[in-house]
């Protein structure tokens, strides 16, 4: 089962990420990391194998306090389609023949 893990601080690293939840049986953690700033978007997401402990680890680490935060802590949910984003540039605009010399 993957849990998504979020309201985590933003000064969090991968280590201290993965610590969390060194007492339960893991099979991947994965830290959202802002490509530009190279922090923590404060989320990330936790694989683990057997249902029964995924509902353990969300009963015992939600609304847990880190770095003064409650963690949100819930089954992942399969990610959306979103819509493509289109930039208004507004009109075309053609520079080169309306120029006097």
């Amino acid at each position: 089962m993957k849990l998504y893990v979020g309201n985590l601080p933003f000064s969090i690293d991968e280590a201290a990420f993965k610590k969390l939840f060194a007492d339960y049986d893991t099979q991947e953690i994965s830290l959202i990391i802002d490509k530009y700033s190279g922090r923590s978007k404060g989320f990330g997401f936790v694989t683990i194998s057997d249902d029964e402990v995924a509902k353990q680890v969300i009963s015992e680490m939600n609304e847990k306090e880190v770095e003064g935060r409650k963690l949100t802590v819930s089954e992942a949910r399969p990610m959306e389609e979103r819509p493509r984003r289109e930039f208004n540039r507004g009109p075309r605009r053609d520079f080169g023949s309306n120029r006097r010399y």
